[in-house]
């Protein structure tokens, strides 16, 4: 019975130990795929690749844009489809190269849901993102406009 015992025990050492030595693997796994994710997104924003945008998306994406001054501000929104569209039709294109420049933060990951912060020179979005079919996907943005 103490050999059971013993034996039990060490299992479960050897166990926990496993699963110390995976969880931050996963998580530092996790990050670099939602920030791959981020990356996709914007870049394909500033090229206009729109199957790499579609790629980034989840199917119910939704974009709040927010812009104008604190007596007047507005709030448009955009599904996954317009979104694609935009790309698609070039709109983004107008972005000079010298100012695609993006600073992406992974601020939280909780299982298979996950927020990222993403600073560009005339915006801020901040993402949710969920791991969808094994792959992170963005659920939604706010946008805030800089600069109005």
């Amino acid at each position: 019975m103490k050999r059971i015992a013993l034996a039990f025990g060490l299992l479960t050492v050897l166990l926990l130990n496993l699963n110390a030595a995976t969880g931050p693997q996963k998580a530092s796994n996790d990050q670099a795929a939602i920030r791959a994710t981020v990356t996709g997104y914007i870049e394909s924003y500033f090229t206009s690749d729109p199957a790499r945008m579609e790629k980034s998306l989840h199917p119910h994406y939704l974009k709040h844009t927010i812009s104008g001054a604190d007596g007047a501000l507005r709030m448009t929104e955009k599904t996954s489809l317009q979104m694609i569209e935009d790309v698609r039709s070039g709109k983004p294109a107008g972005v000079p190269a010298s100012e695609r420049k993006a600073q992406i933060t992974v601020l939280d990951v909780t299982g298979d849901i996950a927020s990222a912060k993403l600073v560009t020179p005339h915006w801020v979005d901040y993402l949710a993102l969920a791991k969808w079919n094994g792959e992170w996907k963005i659920v939604s943005v706010v946008l805030r406009e800089n600069g109005l």
